[in-house]
């Protein structure tokens, strides 16, 4: 939830930027810093006490899982900068250093939040 909560924050905050409602796309995508960050939290420590679990699916699924899986670990390890980067050159008012990140951040970010979802469905709810 927290990974979809994200996600609906990001687009949401985009829209509202392309419209020039410059204090609500602040607010959305500090919204969204939050929601990925009380998400990185909860995993890390959901995971360190439970460990991981392997994917049981076999086949062309089971590659599909793989490859998002990948492009969503390597992608995640980028956004945690990206995102803190982008978030204090915004609230410092560096707007085009903002935005030239920004145009990175938000569709890695966004991607890796989707994937997150995705990856949750497939593992735990599949099979």
């Amino acid at each position: 939830m927290l990974n979809a909560t994200a996600a609906l924050f990001l687009v949401t905050g985009y829209i509202l930027i392309r419209r020039g409602r410059r204090e609500l796309h602040k607010k959305c995508m500090l919204a969204a810093l939050a929601a990925s960050t009380a998400f990185l939290t909860s995993y890390v420590i959901y995971h360190a006490h439970v460990g991981s679990r392997p994917f049981p699916g076999q086949g062309t699924i089971r590659v599909v899982y793989f490859a998002i899986l990948i492009t969503h670990v390597v992608l995640a390890a980028t956004v945690l900068p990206l995102a803190l980067t982008t978030a204090a050159r915004g609230l410092r008012a560096q707007y085009p250093r903002h935005v030239k990140i920004a145009r990175w951040t938000f569709p890695v970010w966004l991607y890796v939040s989707v994937t997150g979802v995705v990856i949750y469905v497939m593992l735990y709810r599949l099979y």
